[in-house]
């Protein structure tokens, strides 16, 4: 299952789904997003006036656009991506630190920071038709279905062909029709090969972790939740090498919960743990990793046993990949990854 990416602190994320790591799939970013003149898209290879259908009826984009909007983080992200610095951005930060492969990506465009609206009450319609877009971007976005209405007369509004789509498209799709409608397709071509790229390089240069068996659990407010069952597609996990435990197949979507009495069901080879929830998980990390059930598992006592971090937005980033991501992921996961493998 895809969902689409609303960059929020990683727990109000995680709780709008406790099936995010179906996500992880196709999780391959480039960081090279090329570069802007001020906030114009750039790299013209594709010919206008573009039609695109949607759920709503069509999209008709009738010359290239100069000033792209965006309503969702993910919408955010592929623009960047694709060399395009959004004239206007949700704030999805809320006053948090900007996630790193974002800032990046930002500051490679020749920009400090995105011009953002308040969207605590959904999406900044006058805010967006104050900036006056050519386009606006809604591919990633959860809302578009009360959104639409009020957007399209503002500016054409580039979204998914079926409502369904809002949770199913993979971001390679979500890239593709953002560019098409920007006339960079070579560009969103690119920019996926790339990410392939990162992930095969990094899998190659991590032999010891291919075949090795993993289960990754995150900590919620109500359950020790097995994230990596067997409804998950495959992610960045085992496109590092890794594969599921067989044990994967007695969890789903709708059955994920591992209780304090069940926690051998955690044992892996490599066992990796996440707490986005801190104090309002149902145990902390201290309070799970001083479990002598937890303790006496294999997997922990050899030292196989990894936290990947929440603070600095990587599990988020794992969860809700974006156009963006993948290289920043590799570079910070890898390293968390070799060390339990080899149980240091």
């Amino acid at each position: 299952m895809y969902l689409p990416v609303r960059r929020r602190p990683l727990a109000a994320a995680l709780l709008a789904s406790a099936t995010c790591l179906g996500l992880l799939t196709g999780c391959g970013f480039s960081s090279d997003t090329g570069s802007s003149e001020g906030k114009a898209a750039t790299a013209g290879d594709g010919s206008f006036p573009v039609s695109l259908t949607n759920a709503w009826g069509r999209t008709e984009v009738k010359e290239k656009p100069v000033r792209v909007a965006t309503v969702s983080d993910g919408d955010t992200a592929i623009a960047l991506a694709l060399g395009v610095v959004p004239v206007i951005t949700p704030d999805v930060e809320d006053g948090d630190k900007v996630a790193e492969y974002k800032q990046r990506a930002i500051e490679k465009l020749g920009e400090k920071k995105l011009t953002t609206y308040d969207d605590t009450d959904g999406t900044g319609y006058e805010a967006i038709a104050a900036e006056e877009p050519d386009v606006i971007l809604g591919v990633n976005t959860w809302d578009m279905d009360a959104d639409y209405a009020k957007l399209s007369p503002i500016a054409p509004v580039v979204t998914f062909g079926d409502k369904k789509e809002s949770d199913t498209l993979t971001w390679q799709e979500r890239l593709r029709t953002a560019a098409e409608a920007l006339g960079l397709t070579a560009k969103a071509d690119a920019v996926i090969a790339a990410n392939e790229k990162t992930l095969k390089d990094a899998a190659a240069a991590h032999p010891e972790f291919k075949g090795k068996v993993y289960t990754y659990s995150v900590v919620h407010p109500e359950q020790i939740t097995y994230m990596s069952h067997a409804d998950q597609g495959p992610g960045v996990f085992e496109q590092l090498g890794l594969v599921k435990h067989p044990r994967s197949k007695n969890y789903s979507a709708d059955k994920n919960g591992v209780s304090l009495e069940n926690l051998d069901e955690l044992e892996s080879d490599l066992l990796l743990m996440t707490y986005p929830f801190g104090d309002e998980g149902l145990l902390s990390a201290s309070e799970l990793e001083s479990n002598k059930l937890f303790q006496s598992l294999d997997v922990v006592k050899k030292k196989h046993f990894a936290v990947v971090p929440s603070e600095n937005t990587l599990a988020s980033a794992i969860a809700y990949p974006d156009a963006l991501s993948a290289p920043w992921v590799v570079e910070n996961l890898t390293p968390i990854l070799a060390k339990a493998v080899a149980g240091k």
